[in-house]
């Protein structure tokens, strides 16, 4: 209680540092769209309601279907060779919905995000042709877009994720409904509420293809039910067997469809993302070791351990730390001017004033500084290496001419102001009168004006 009192009477400075330094679970703090279940033990999509509705198709039809078979079997009409049928659907039934659950609530194959960008000395000694630039605020971080890397002696070309701050690793992509950087991924399925991933595309399509089974399962033994009797005379009281021959024969074809359409996936070694994207159309699939090679690489190889531990303790602040460097990824690489600048151009907005402008705030004032340090005999600027530094649409030369055709026309004027100040007082002093004229005149760019009348004044004095 002690202990409880002096936590209340601390300053809230001090609270506030013992609450962002508060322990949590990594999926407490999680910054990915995803739902968690079960203590970080069960992962979904943000969409994760759609399973619900998903499971509803399902367990719906078949149970249906199984409870009619089990009341063929209770009337006693050829109960013995009912009890298979039933014993298939039922178990047709729970795999599928097993396989449904093992796809939407496991790890897709996250990669985990970096608290800050690639370091600078990696990013320039990476080769590659690209010539676009990311996180171009400033001149101080400049990573290349994309990077190559070579996969079974085939050059590949990797992005950089912003949110993530990493080049994605080959076969990677950014879901942009999870949020997350997914191994090779297929795609978001709304209908299972996840990415499909490389730790989860197994059970997905052991999910369509049972599901593909199973209506075609039931499909069939409706028609025998009802072709027991005589079709028309069944299908005018057999209302369920009517429905679910109806159901079945729509079903049949998405999941079935959606099955061979992954078979061949599978057998060529491809994602859904790879094909709709036509990127193996005009050269060699680098993943591709044939057939049956990719049909047991998709089976039998072991599936990677999962990169996270949901359920591990992190520090709040830390991993806020993290949070927050996705929106500010330069506020670290800025040096002192540039970010005063640019805060005290926020902070003149915010107060009404006028800003300072985008390309101020963005000017770079160390190199500017360090090039002035540069310059040749002649008065031309120039950098470290020699060569001229100059703004081609500028002209250095009239700019130094404009300069000093202003600076004399200033001077001229300011002595001219001083010799009519003089003037107008004596002659107030010894007449009493009033100014006559004004003691500012308009000059010219040269000055020309300002030395005619200092030399008229001269000549009457």
């Amino acid at each position: 209680m002690v202990g409880d009192t002096n936590l209340h009477m601390e300053s809230p400075s001090s609270g506030n540092i013992a609450h962002n330094l508060k322990q949590r679970r990594l999926y407490q703090v999680w910054k990915g769209g995803n739902k968690f279940l079960c203590g970080g033990r069960l992962i979904f999509g943000p969409d994760v309601a759609s399973l619900f509705l998903t499971i509803f198709l399902i367990a719906g039809p078949a149970f249906a279907f199984c409870l009619k078979i089990y009341l063929k079997i209770r009337d006693g009409s050829d109960d013995a060779h009912w009890y298979p049928v039933l014993a298939v659907g039922l178990t047709l039934t729970v795999l599928d919905l097993i396989f449904l659950l093992l796809t939407s609530g496991r790890d897709p194959g996250i990669v985990p995000r970096n608290s800050k960008p690639p370091e600078f000395d990696d990013a320039f000694d990476m080769t590659t042709p690209s010539m676009e630039w990311i996180n171009g605020t400033t001149p101080h971080l400049k990573l290349p877009r994309t990077k190559d890397v070579d996969v079974n002696g085939h050059i590949v070309k990797v992005k950089f994720c912003d949110t993530c701050l990493l080049y994605r690793p080959p076969r990677t992509s950014h879901c942009s409904i999870c949020n997350n950087c997914v191994q090779k991924f297929d795609h978001h399925c709304p209908w299972v509420g996840q990415c499909i991933g490389m730790r989860n595309y197994r059970f997905f399509f052991m999910f369509i293809s049972t599901s593909t089974i199973l209506c075609t399962y039931v499909f069939v033994f409706s028609w025998v039910i009802l072709a027991k009797n005589g079709i028309l005379k069944s299908m005018a009281h057999d209302y369920l067997s009517d429905f679910l021959v109806i159901y079945c024969f729509l079903a049949v074809w998405f999941v079935g469809g959606l099955t061979a359409f992954h078979f061949y996936l599978i057998c060529s070694n491809q994602t859904t993302y790879e094909n709709f994207r036509y990127q193996y159309d005009k050269k060699r699939n680098p993943y591709n070791k044939g057939t049956l090679q990719n049909i047991c690489e998709t089976f039998c190889s072991s599936i990677p351990v999962s990169m996270h531990n949901f359920r591990s303790f992190v520090v709040e602040d830390e991993h806020m730390t993290v949070e927050s460097m996705t929106p500010n990824i330069m506020e670290g690489m800025m040096s002192s001017k540039e970010k005063i600048d640019i805060e005290m151009g926020s902070m003149r907005a915010e107060d009404g004033g006028m800003p300072i402008p985008k390309l101020l705030q963005n000017f770079d004032f160390d190199n500017f500084e360090h090039a002035m340090k540069f310059e040749d005999e002649e008065g031309q600027s120039v950098d470290e290496e020699g060569q001229p530094s100059f703004d081609p649409l500028y002209s250095i030369e009239d700019d130094v001419k404009d300069s000093a055709r202003t600076s004399v026309a200033t001077v001229l004027n300011f002595h001219s102001i001083t010799e009519d100040e003089k003037k107008e007082t004596l002659q107030s002093s010894n007449n009493g009168a009033n100014v006559g004229e004004p003691s500012e005149r308009p000059i010219n760019a040269d000055g020309t004006n300002a030395i005619e009348e200092t030399d008229h004044r001269n000549r009457s004095s």
